[in-house]
């Protein structure tokens, strides 16, 4: 590797299978200064699989603004520091994004080292579209925000790709059913790589279901794929439907409102549809 003064590698680890690390990677994460890493014990196994002796130093969602500041000086001084998370790419639903940012209005050189990504991978075996897709990361933890959030995705008609905890998967699989229909075409794609790897294919109503009597699925990491909307005409019982689940959490003007905006309908007759719903006409 030629020496280069203060560079930053945005470094991609396995999500499972620790034999996806790439060449480059092992080279780069064996001739770098530093390694700042999510977590220390994590990545030091890792390194010590391959026989790695670099220094390892943390940087997680709890001290990266004031560690991003101290690599940046180290930076500055002419080392080379590889970023690393617990699995897959750096930045994807992990820290990095302040270190990153600042190294770059520093003029400090980043550079990635690809390999291993969640969400390319379930999207890639799921077969559902993948010309355009959206990438949602993790839903709000409470159930009210996370509804309200899927209200607005209700209506996108390109693919969606969630990442959830598997100690509320259950919810928020009912949750997404409600909100976009029970008949959703959905895969979810659980330890990837690993051991017990699953792509499960069903509708939304399907997978809430057994996610519900499964003990495997609230085990492992979970990513969620949703087809998207179809541009087919919104039908009453959808509005309906839309305008109920809609109410749960909002305001009669506010539902009304969003449902418009999701339905592509006329705001006024959805706002006394929603008054009747609510009891308020």
């Amino acid at each position: 590797m030629a020496e280069r003064a203060g560079m930053l590698y945005v470094v991609a680890t396995p999500i499972g299978n620790l034999e996806d690390l790439s060449p480059r990677a092992r080279q780069v994460l064996s001739e770098v200064d530093l390694v700042a890493a999510e977590d220390t014990r994590h990545s030091g196994s890792l390194l010590v699989h391959f026989g790695i002796h670099t220094p390892l130093i943390s940087l997680h969602e709890h001290n990266e603004g004031e560690r991003a500041a101290e690599l940046l000086e180290k930076l500055r001084g002419g080392a080379r520091i590889a970023l690393v998370s617990d699995a897959g790419t750096p930045l994807i639903s992990d820290p990095g994004f302040d270190l990153v940012r600042a190294a770059r209005k520093a003029g400090i050189c980043v550079t990635p080292i690809p390999g291993a990504c969640a969400l390319v991978a379930a999207l890639s075996v799921s077969g559902l579209p993948t010309d355009r897709f959206v990438f949602e990361g993790f839903l709000p933890a409470k159930s009210a925000a996370r509804r309200e959030r899927l209200a607005e995705l209700a209506a996108e008609t390109r693919t969606l790709v969630f990442y959830e905890s598997v100690h509320r998967l259950l919810e928020s699989l009912q949750d997404i059913a409600a909100a976009f229909g029970a008949d959703r075409p959905a895969v979810l794609a659980r330890e990837l790589t690993k051991l017990h790897e699953g792509v499960r294919e069903a509708p939304l109503s399907d997978l809430a279901e057994w996610a519900g009597r499964d003990p495997v699925a609230g085990k492992g990491e979970v990513v969620l794929v949703v087809a998207g909307a179809t541009n087919a005409p919104v039908s009453g019982a959808e509005m309906e439907r839309i305008l109920k689940v809609l109410l749960t959490e909002l305001p009669v003007k506010q539902a009304a409102a969003l449902a418009a905006e999701i339905t592509g309908l006329n705001k006024n007759p959805l706002y006394q549809r929603a008054l009747e719903l609510a009891g308020k006409k």
